[in-house]
């Protein structure tokens, strides 16, 4: 190995092993800027130092660097403008965006206690929904039923009505059917009472004939 190489490798080893002895910092983002009477470093310091991030009324802007401010408690002076910004520092960015992100957790944390409302709800309603389809399929059923019940009753009043009129027809038939009874038998005591007077007239004939058919003795005697 080369002298020159052995020195190059000694001190890619000492940088890395000062790489790995290093300790990361961070540059602090405060800045305290002071206001001036004028446009100067030459000018008195009317206010020792505004933390930045403070937010300033813009008064002038002027061509030396220097823009004039008003600052929340009523001071104005001059300050170098490369201190001013339009946008808020990082810090209140920072600031801002945490203050959005708890918002934006909180609305999370809302939203799923909404959710878990929203479904216990739908599972009530499914709840319900299978209990009133159940009930639905109950009161069907009763109600096929009923409507069987119903066709029945129909189909029971109507051969009623057929029986009660078949039977008000036999009542006819038997009142005919007496009455034609009663006028036989009447006829028949009648005929036979004719029967027994003619039985009776015909005995009183032969009684009043039979003896005018008898011979006499005398005229026996005479013959």
């Amino acid at each position: 190995m080369t002298p020159l190489r052995l020195i190059t490798c000694i001190i890619v080893l000492m940088m890395a092993a000062t790489s790995a002895h290093a300790k990361t910092v961070y540059v602090d983002d405060t800045l305290y800027a002071p206001i001036r009477s004028g446009e100067g470093t030459q000018y008195r310091i009317l206010h020792s130092g505004v933390r930045s991030g403070t937010a300033l009324e813009l008064l002038e802007t002027s061509e030396s660097g220097y823009s004039r401010v008003r600052t929340p408690d009523g001071i104005e002076g001059w300050m170098v403008s490369r201190y001013l910004t339009e946008t808020p520092i990082a810090r209140q960015r920072l600031e801002a965006a945490n203050r959005q992100l708890e918002q934006a957790r909180n609305e999370l944390g809302n939203l799923r206690e909404q959710l878990e409302e929203v479904t216990s709800e739908r599972d009530e309603l499914r709840k319900s929904e299978e209990t009133l389809e159940a009930r639905a399929g109950r009161l069907s059923e009763e109600l096929r039923n009923i409507k069987e019940v119903a066709s029945d009753s129909i189909n029971l009043n109507r051969r009623n009505s057929e029986l009660r009129e078949e039977n008000q027809k036999l009542r006819n038939d038997l009142e005919v059917l007496t009455a034609e009874k009663e006028r036989l038998e009447a006829k028949e005591e009648s005929d036979f009472m004719l029967l027994g007077a003619a039985l009776v007239l015909l005995g009183v004939i032969l009684a009043l004939i039979i003896p005018l058919l008898k011979p006499s003795r005398k005229t026996d005697n005479w013959a």
